[in-house]
């Protein structure tokens, strides 16, 4: 899609992690790309100048890594002759990621904090000259210490971040899918279809007019699959929608079915666990740890069975319109539904994901940050077990036209495993670069492309017709 022109990024937000410094000058960063992509081997980087109407009189530095991991580069800059500039050139697809602060004054030499203590005991003695024998007595004593502790913060802050990416289109995944991968899968999906599904809807109250919903509980493969089905109050067959959840244990709002229904869809909210979707617990926060170091044991096996069971499910019922499934989810949401698309090709008419987790698994053993579910990959059987569940590879089986937004800033699913895996769906595909996003619950301010183009996409489908990837940032020059 055509990227609209953006004003000029103004970062003083600490974009990651928190609250600016207090008296931080406004700071606008404004990007040699508008799209933030750029050609290997071309310089990447920002122009620098204060907001209009301040000043910004400081010195202040920067480093940079390469795929949120690498350092590659550090530097100061100040504002003096009005503008300055941070730049670097890579010769490789990867990401760029840049951290500005406030630059810290050198500390002092020893033998400046020798002369500072030796001026102030002189200070001392004079005013009480009992105290030259003390020091007499102890000559390495220091009034003065350096470099001084410096006020602990409560937060990790920096004065902005900035994200880029080089040659995206020709990132390649940092460890190799497991050989036995499809078999695995092809087994577990054998053994799901050997389980009845024995549906159980109850009808459950709503305020939304023009539907009906209900909660609904399925059998699968060792669980149960929840979730909220809704469902337009008139005759007629539609377009299914299958949500899935990001990360995190909570009750799931009838209302987020209940509004897509009103649109026209056939809209199956699914909980990521086997709980009812009324619950709010039941489930320990470090779920993603759970038998990491076996593939049978993962906690995700039953999630990703279950997530198959939902679309199945939905493909059976009498008011689908027999033409359009969709699959849609939000970071550990959009992960689910990647996998479920990996899982089925040829059963889901398109992808509509932002910022999805679960990519590049292994990263951190290759030179890339890895993101959520943060599997500890310094443990081999843990390493091991996460490529079966690693959505990079499942991204070759993705047959459905994907669209994807991707953070250029995020930490929680950094953008060169999102990149990576985008790059291996043969099918059509579309990005929505976002350069000024962090994860969607940190800069949620920062969604607006995606949220934009993914209604756009929702609703071209639900009247029926084609999702036609636009291209232009997903297909590698030839």
């Amino acid at each position: 899609m055509k990227i609209p022109p953006r004003a000029l990024l103004s970062l003083t937000l600490v974009l990651a992690y928190g609250s600016p410094a207090a008296a931080a000058p406004e700071l606008i960063f404004k990007p040699f790309h508008e799209d933030g992509i750029y050609a290997a081997g071309e310089r990447v980087g920002w122009t620098v100048s204060p907001a209009p109407g301040t000043a910004a009189t400081g010195t202040y530095s920067y480093t940079i890594k390469t795929d949120q991991l690498v350092p590659i580069g550090s530097g100061t800059f100040d504002l003096k002759s009005g503008s300055a500039t941070i730049a670097v050139s890579l010769d490789h697809p990867a990401s760029v990621y840049v951290t500005v602060d406030d630059a810290a004054p050198p500390a002092p030499s020893a033998a400046d904090v020798s002369k500072v203590n030796d001026a102030l005991k002189a200070v001392l003695v004079d005013k009480d000259p009992s105290l030259k024998a003390v020091f007499a007595a102890y000559p390495d004593y220091c009034i003065l210490a350096a470099p001084c502790s410096p006020t602990v913060s409560t937060q990790a802050t920096h004065l902005a971040v900035l994200g880029a990416m080089v040659d995206p289109a020709g990132l390649q995944p940092s460890a190799s899918r497991p050989a036995d991968f499809g078999a695995f899968w092809a087994g577990k999906l054998a053994d799901l279809r050997k389980v009845p599904m024995n549906p159980v809807l109850v009808p459950i109250p709503i305020a939304q007019p023009g539907v009906k919903v209900y909660r609904v509980q399925l059998d699968s493969l060792n669980s149960h699959v929840h979730g909220y089905l809704a469902v337009p109050d008139r005759k007629g067959r539609f377009p299914a929608l299958v949500i899935y959840q990001w990360a995190g244990v909570y009750a799931l709002s009838p209302d987020w079915a209940a509004n897509r229904a009103a649109e026209g869809w056939l809209a199956f909210d699914v909980d990521s666990h086997d709980l009812p979707p009324e619950e709010a617990d039941g489930v320990p926060a470090t779920y993603p740890a759970i038998g990491n170091t076996n593939r049978e044991t993962s906690y995700f096996l039953n999630m990703y069975l279950r997530d198959t069971r939902a679309l199945d499910w939905v493909r059976t019922l009498r008011r689908w319109d027999h033409k359009t499934v969709v699959v849609n989810g939000t970071s550990m949401g959009g992960q689910q539904s990647l996998v479920t698309a990996g899982l089925n090709p040829g059963k889901i008419t398109a992808v509509v994901v932002n910022e999805p987790s679960g990519a590049d698994t292994n990263g951190d053993l290759h030179g890339r940050k890895s993101g959520y579910p943060n599997w500890p990959n310094s443990d081999p059987r843990v390493a091991e077990t996460a490529l079966y569940f690693d959505t990079v590879n499942f991204a070759p089986r993705i047959t459905a036209p994907t669209l994807m937004a991707i953070g250029f800033i995020d930490r929680t699913c950094p953008p060169t495993g999102l990149w990576t895996e985008l790059d291996l769906i043969p099918g059509p595909k579309e990005a929505v670069p976002m350069i000024e996003s962090d994860h969607n619950n940190i800069t949620p301010d920062k969604q607006g492309a995606y949220l934009q183009r993914s209604e756009e996409v929702l609703a071209n489908l639900l009247q029926g017709r084609k999702f036609v990837p636009n291209e232009s940032l997903t297909r590698r020059p030839q």
